[in-house]
């Protein structure tokens, strides 16, 4: 008797002053209440089934008494929304964003009454929740010790994840049950240029997870301004995860004054894969863009001074000295070394590519001086973003791009060193201006400096953001690699145009990257915002550009083409060498064909970590795009051509891999054919092993 009445105390704790609401399609439900001691406690069902058990929320603060209990419900308020707006560019020219909202204000009564509001939203795809805390007498200043958000899991879920790490998502995703996590940590732990792993158990988000009962889950976070990232630390007994902020320098993992918030946290909930990578909530979560006038903002694709370097053929350095102090050498009077792949006259050659193939611009990388002694030395002032080296002439390749109708795209590579790129940045800025470029290529490679401080940390954060709305201020987009996830930002401030933040193509020249790894990281990397993954890489033996060098690309060539379908992003580069295209000109026909700028996007097949296949109609044309690719498996792919418009026929080019094609034996091995296609039309498309297809309509 005594043990069900304590049930029945613990079941009336969860009760109290609970709240629900359920989502526009009713599908999903959340439950709010609080504990017997005055926690706030949240779960979450979709179609009857658990997605996250009842699970605990609070801050832990360690200037001020703590918001985790001891809360009593003020009042709370339940609101819907629905509006449809615009993106400056995106996978689909309209957005829907239609929610239920459930504002719950708490009060700490021992704290003379001070309040914290949880704000949630909840959409058809899932949930987005987020801490408010409102200016009041009794709070101003707080430091944040830690999060205390919990996501209690229903069961030991298939998860897709990379290690928790404060500095680098460059990382392998690992495919396994969390149970496992723990015994593939170290292993999961590869070399990094910086790199801070904070647990046997941590993880990054976006994590993806399938539960047994086939539900797909993804958790992330949204609108991450003037706060640390989010990062997860497994409890691998009881799957719960528990956020776990990035600290600064002396251990704090926030610095807050109110009237204040912290990030969203996002649950992206579906019992369909495709509806995973269809979500928009992350974007619905952040705010409108800030600018006024956004017709400077345009889709790029280009072409670049990059994979050369990449795979060790040419260099970024001028010369071969191994100790520069910048401002004190005189370049004209030492060797060149023969390297050096930002000359003019070579640049020139791409300007021409770009120009003769309808490419936007031209990334050129080591055009400054300062790459000699750049890496690894924690060094604040190595570059000043302005002095180019002597055989490269700014204002003549600024002259010469123009007459061919296209534009240069500036690099600043700042080696981590954030305070010396903030010292230069107007100037760098105005320079670009002044000379023609209106996109940057960032980078943060390296420890950050000042020391101490990570890539994930608050102050880092608000540095990339800092710099994202300097360089509205000059008309200049932004693409920044190695700079924190992305989190929906793109909505409020579209100038920022993409992003790295993960393991990129030129893993590829490093010793690869995994058959699977373009099958996962679109319900990973990419739910937060696009990927400048730089696609386009023909030729797969890396010896074939530096002998010393004999790391593979493990993909075929028709999956490369793919890959400007299924990697959505607004900035897409053909990252091989001019060269190597011309001996494909077929092939390549379709990345100068393919659009990078949408109407809309069909999810046609997708499972995490196996394959793609993804439509897309180009923004204001009668074009539509497929992509399909594949895992290290062969694969039948069923294109359902729905899509087009009724009672028409329409002309398809397809290309696909050859009939032995293999991407460790064969994965140059291609064909083209044409085809007539309606929207009746259904095509059964073989995939190699590591392979895909790609198909354009017109």
């Amino acid at each position: 008797m005594k043990t069900t009445f304590s049930l029945i105390l613990l079941l009336i704790g969860f009760s109290i002053q609970a709240q629900e609401i359920t989502s526009p399609d009713k599908n999903l439900k959340l439950t709010f209440s609080l504990d017997t001691k005055g926690t706030p406690i949240y779960q979450l069902n979709f179609k009857n089934k658990a997605v996250i058990k009842p699970s605990k929320l609070g801050i832990e603060t360690k200037d001020v008494p703590s918001f985790l209990d001891g809360f009593s419900v003020e009042k709370t308020s339940t609101t819907t929304f629905d509006e449809t707006w615009e993106p400056v560019w995106g996978e689909q020219k309209t957005i829907r964003n239609h929610y239920t909202e459930l504002l719950v204000v708490l009060s700490q009564k021992a704290e003379k009454n001070r309040k914290i509001n949880i704000r949630f939203r909840l959409f058809n795809d899932g949930l987005g929740f987020r801490y408010e805390f409102p200016e009041q007498v009794n709070l101003t200043y707080f430091v944040i010790k830690e999060e205390k958000t919990q996501f209690a899991l229903n069961g030991d879920h298939k998860a897709f994840w990379l290690p928790g790490d404060f500095d680098t998502q460059e990382y392998s995703t690992v495919t396994s049950n969390l149970s496992e996590v723990r015994g593939k940590m170290k292993e999961a732990v590869t070399p990094n240029a910086s790199q801070y792993p904070f647990s046997d158990t941590g993880l990054q988000t976006p994590l993806m997870l399938k539960s047994k009962d086939g539900l797909y889950i993804n958790i992330h976070e949204a609108a991450l301004v003037d706060y640390s990232a989010m990062h997860l630390e497994l409890d691998d007994k009881n799957f719960i995860l528990n956020s776990y902020l990035t600290p600064d320098a002396i251990g704090n993992k926030g610095y807050m004054q109110a009237s204040t918030q912290t990030p969203w946290r996002t649950i992206v909930v579906s019992d369909k894969a495709a509806d995973i990578l269809a979500s928009k909530l992350i974007l619905n979560l952040n705010e409108p863009t800030k600018y006024k006038d956004v017709s400077w903002i345009k889709p790029v694709k280009y072409v670049g001074v990059w994979w050369e370097m990449i795979t060790g053929k040419s260099s970024w350095a001028y010369n071969d000295l191994t100790s520069v102090k910048l401002g004190e050498l005189d370049y004209s009077k030492t060797k060149p070394n023969g390297k050096h792949a930002a000359n003019t006259a070579h640049v020139k050659e791409y300007i021409d590519f770009a120009s003769k193939h309808g490419f936007d611009a031209v990334l050129v990388e080591g055009w400054n001086e300062g790459w000699e002694d750049w890496f690894g030395k924690s060094k604040d002032y190595v570059f000043d973003f302005v002095t180019p080296y002597p055989d490269f002439d700014v204002k003549e390749l600024h002259r010469y791009a123009a007459s061919k109708g296209v534009k240069m795209m500036m690099h600043h590579e700042t080696s981590g060193s954030i305070r010396n790129y903030e010292r230069h940045m107007d100037q760098a800025y105005q320079f670009m201006v002044d000379n023609g470029y209106n996109s940057v290529k960032s980078g943060y490679v390296g420890d950050i400096i000042p020391r101490g401080e990570f890539h994930y940390g608050q102050w880092a954060n608000n540095h990339y953001l800092y710099a994202i709305t300097k360089a509205a201020e000059y008309k200049i987009m932004v693409n920044a690699h190695e700079a924190v996830r992305p989190t929906g930002l793109s909505r409020t401030y579209p100038n920022l145009i993409g992003n790295e933040s993960a393991r990129g193509t030129e893993y590829e020249s490093f010793g690869g990257n995994n058959p699977d790894h373009t099958t996962i990281l679109p319900f990973t990397r990419l739910m937060g915002g696009p990927m400048d993954y730089t696609p386009g890489i023909f030729q797969t033996k890396v010896s074939a550009y530096n002998p010393d060098n004999n790391s593979i690309v493990n993909t075929t060539l028709a999956k490369q083409l793919a890959l400007y379908v299924t990697m959505y992003s607004p900035l897409q580069m053909a990252a091989d060498l001019p060269e190597t295209y011309n001996k494909h000109l077929d092939a390549f026909q379709f990345i100068k064909d393919v659009a990078i700028d949408w109407d809309d996007t069909y999810i046609l097949e997708a499972e995490p970590g196996d394959f793609i296949t993804i439509a897309r109609k180009a923004k204001d044309k009668n074009e539509w795009f497929v992509g399909g690719i594949t895992d290290e498996n062969s694969r039948t792919a069923t294109v359902d051509f729905s899509f087009l418009p009724k009672g028409k026929t329409f002309e398809a080019i397809v290309y696909a891999d050859g009939k032995n094609a293999h991407y460790q034996t064969n994965p140059q091995s291609y064909q083209i054919k044409k085809i007539k296609v309606t929207s009746k039309t259904k095509l059964n498309q073989q995939m190699a092993p590591s392979g895909g297809f790609a198909i354009s309509i017109k």
